[in-house]
């Protein structure tokens, strides 16, 4: 992978994370670099799905795509947020 597609990588990374957590609804208290982790993850994973279920061949920008992989950082954001969010004060 060259370094042009490692910034890519991150900038797509960045996006897909932060519109995942804005589908997230409250406050989620983790790091942007965790949200970009999430976000990378969950593009990658998201092409692997798309592509194995034949949603990825369309002219142009593929929307159903770009859904399923902010979906799934959003899924993504929530399951970290609340693993994380359980370490902290007790409301009690």
């Amino acid at each position: 992978m060259t370094v042009t597609g490692i910034i890519t990588a991150l900038i797509v990374g960045l996006v897909i994370g932060a519109l995942g957590r804005l589908m997230v609804p409250g406050r989620q208290n983790i790091p942007i670099w965790l949200t970009m982790l999430i976000g990378v993850g969950a593009a990658l994973l998201g092409t692997v799905i798309a592509r194995a279920a034949g949603l990825a061949d369309t002219s142009g920008v593929d929307w159903t795509e770009l859904l399923l992989q902010v979906v799934l950082a959003a899924i993504g954001v929530a399951i970290v947020a609340g693993v994380g969010g359980r370490r902290g004060v007790s409301r009690y």
